[in-house]
């Protein structure tokens, strides 16, 4: 009996669990990464509030985003993935085990990566912006490390992706 002959019902589980792993575990690491670095951000005030009512701080603030914007760009990547799951998805379709388990596997790669860059975005963002505001030098510093940081919601978007052209 040949694999797309035999589609159990409860198949299509996997396939919608893998949309939602993507969705909420990209979501929360994007959550938590902006959070954590929203903190960092508050905490400007405290740390140069004599620039507060003047132009140059809107310059230090925007810098401080860097963060923020590269931990919403994780859940974009969960979003991308469920997508394209969620294309192989129809009623009249008869879905395999094997395909369900890619698409499980495809959305729990780019989630649980998800919550690691997200975790990372944000440690490194708070604590970088904060010694940004001290010292200006450490700028080029935080960024690389935050790079470092997206790359592993990067690995994950990869791997999701051929894991779900491969179904």
């Amino acid at each position: 009996m040949a694999d797309s002959e035999y589609a159990p019902k409860f198949a299509p589980f996997f396939s919608f669990a893998g949309i939602a792993a993507a969705m909420v575990f990209g979501s929360a690491g994007a959550a938590y990464g902006t959070a954590k670095s929203g903190i960092g951000i508050s905490g400007v005030g405290t740390f140069r509030s004599d620039l507060i009512m003047k132009a140059s701080i809107f310059i230090e603030l925007i810098r401080s985003l860097i963060p923020v914007v590269m931990s919403g760009i994780i859940a974009v990547y969960g979003l991308v993935v469920a997508v394209l799951i969620s294309q192989a998805l129809s009623p009249s379709s008869n879905l395999s085990l094997y395909t369900s388990f890619m698409h499980l596997a495809a959305g729990l790669s780019v989630g649980l990566t998800g919550i690691a860059a997200g975790y990372t975005i944000g440690i490194v963002g708070d604590a970088g912006v904060r010694a940004y505001m001290q010292q200006s030098r450490v700028y080029v510093g935080m960024i690389l490390i935050l790079i470092f940081g997206e790359v592993l919601g990067l690995y994950g978007l990869i791997v999701g992706l051929i894991l779900n052209s491969k179904s």
